[in-house]
């Protein structure tokens, strides 16, 4: 099990690996990723999960969005990403969308039982996110 610090040391080695230059946030997006951040670094593995898709949205619709209702799956589409990037975010999109619109939530019987299946799941995946926020928020440095 990692704990607190050594989450945050990831989250450093991830800037130093993925900033190459600077960048310009929105105030917006700067909040949600430090949100992002924090939850990841105590352990809200969910909660850090949703909250990087946030802050991916809220980068994405600052660079990219035609009009304010435009849809994730449009931002991501439209957005000129490199590498796997945009396959990616579709697969973070997707694995949000499981926990945000949950369509049978009666259908518990694993969650119950492998409590701790769930729990790793999340971890693995907040690992993905917080790299793929870096990822989408570092994708155009200003050199």
């Amino acid at each position: 099990m990692d704990t607190e610090e050594e989450r945050w040391e990831y989250l450093v080695r991830l800037d130093d690996e993925l900033l190459k230059g600077g960048v310009i946030l929105s105030e917006w997006c700067t909040f949600i990723v430090r949100e992002a951040d924090t939850a990841f670094a105590h352990g809200a593995y969910l909660g850090s999960i949703l909250t990087s898709v946030t802050g991916i949205e809220t980068y994405l619709r600052s660079e990219y969005a035609g009009h304010p209702r435009e849809r994730l799956v449009d931002l991501i589409d439209k957005a000129t990403l490199h590498g796997t990037l945009s396959d990616d975010l579709h697969k973070l999109r997707k694995y949000r969308n499981r926990w945000v619109h949950v369509d049978s939530p009666w259908d518990d019987t694993n969650l119950l039982e492998s409590p701790q299946d769930t729990e790793n799941e999340l971890r693995d995946v907040a690992y993905f996110a917080v790299r793929c926020l870096r990822r989408t928020i570092y994708e155009n440095p200003c050199i």
